[in-house]
């Protein structure tokens, strides 16, 4: 991946809608050479798809919380039924396993506190393996949703 390419996935990042003409204009490059990277992008997977981002209060999820959550068990049967409950429950938005203690992170979208307590309680509170379930809320979104950087972390010396 170079430099152009990175580019090109900003700029979708920034403007999914945009069309490959468009997109050519903005990364200096013909419409038929940009449409070759836009595909090869796609099929080797660094684009996973393309979606609209709604806004969770426009839609009655006013209430936020993230919910670290700590196993009994990390044993492969323990984390596979674990990972299966929590990917069936609607309101669980994002979930990442983590390194060390605790061993999941759980962001939660309800229409508010009520909802969410009767969510923790008949749905989080059950999850299989859990030992532990810690909650606080989400008071603001400082940065939300933002692009990928074009650049690597190490600004591209990696292997140097």
């Amino acid at each position: 991946m170079d430099a152009l390419d990175r580019k090109i996935l900003t700029e979708l990042q920034l403007d999914g809608r945009l069309t490959v003409t468009e997109l050519a204009a903005r990364v200096k490059l013909s419409v038929s050479p940009c449409h070759r990277r836009l595909r090869d992008l796609e099929r080797e997977g660094a684009i996973r798809g393309y979606r609209a981002v709604v806004d969770p209060a426009a839609v009655g999820l006013d209430f936020e919380a993230l919910v670290f959550a700590t196993l009994r068990w990390e044993d492969r049967d323990t984390v596979t039924t674990f990972e299966e409950a929590v990917a069936a429950v609607p309101h669980v938005i994002q979930a990442q396993r983590l390194f060390g203690e605790p061993d999941y992170l759980l962001r939660v979208a309800t229409t508010d506190l009520a909802a969410f307590q009767q969510l923790y309680d008949r749905q989080l509170a059950t999850l299989p393996g859990v030992q532990r379930l810690t909650s606080t809320l989400v008071m603001k979104h400082v940065v939300d949703d933002r692009p990928l950087p074009e650049q690597p972390a190490d600004g591209g010396l990696r292997g140097r």
